[in-house]
């Protein structure tokens, strides 16, 4: 049975008392017995601190990225075993700014789910298209496309325990947000590529929404079939926001 969560992308915001204070409202906020599993990425720099404040409780802490490299002279990056040593539980991987600002190739992000599942880390693969594709009818082709190269690379075998995240790139951080059934047209589209390898895999993937959901809009999202929780930007950064994303997921549970 595939898990019902919702991620939060701090992106490049926080500092240590904003994300205390934060953290400490998500902590006394989050009800376990709703069944949702609730996820904070905060900017690496913060991930000790993160880890640190919601120890023993039920938010779980992923770092918004990582290299396929165990260590060596790679000034600036941050390995697996790192994010290990951390108690980091998840990792964000091809999110659409890594691969549009940074140029993250399928190949790069293939590798890293790769290295992520070797280190027990569950990876979170983001896919998603850019409004110039969408408008050409490229959608679904560009998504298959990204999904394919890392089940090239994995196995869809190994692609049971992971996450995927559907992040249309003309929604994320512009206030659109793709309509419910645009989101489920995708969702469902990637759950039928996975189960045309493995039905019990598709089955158990969550696939969420990400691209500018927020508490207005995340129940109407969440209403559908093969939505299975959110990746939020901006609203991950307010609490009061947050939760209520929590709670429509575990709506959805009823």
């Amino acid at each position: 049975m595939r898990k019902t969560i919702v991620a939060g992308n701090w992106k490049m915001n926080g500092t240590r008392e904003a994300n205390r204070e934060l953290l400490s409202q998500l902590v006394a906020g989050v009800d376990v017995a709703q069944g949702v599993e609730v996820l904070v990425c905060p900017p690496a720099v913060y991930l000790d601190q993160a880890t640190s404040l919601v120890k023993d409780t039920a938010i779980k802490v992923g770092a918004q990225n990582v290299s396929d490299q165990p260590k060596g002279a790679f000034t600036g990056e941050i390995a697996l075993p790192m994010l290990q040593d951390l108690g980091c539980e998840y990792v964000l991987l091809g999110h659409s700014e890594r691969r549009t600002l940074f140029a993250e190739s399928d190949a790069q992000v293939a590798d890293k789910f790769a290295a992520a599942l070797d280190a027990d880390i569950v990876p979170v693969l983001c896919v998603g298209e850019t409004l110039e594709q969408r408008e050409a009818s490229q959608t679904l082709p560009v998504v298959a496309a990204q999904v394919a190269a890392v089940i090239d690379r994995v196995g869809i075998s190994a692609m049971a325990q992971t996450v995927i995240a559907y992040e249309p790139v003309w929604a994320i951080g512009t206030g659109l947000t793709a309509t419910p059934q645009q989101a489920q047209e995708v969702h469902a589209a990637i759950r039928a590529q996975l189960k045309k390898l493995d039905a019990d895999v598709a089955d158990s993937v969550s696939i969420l929404y990400g691209g500018s959901m927020n508490a207005g809009n995340a129940a109407e999202l969440l209403s559908e079939q093969d939505i299975d929780g959110g990746l939020v930007g901006g609203a991950s950064l307010k609490a009061e926001d947050f939760l209520t994303i929590c709670g429509a997921a575990a709506a959805r549970l009823k």
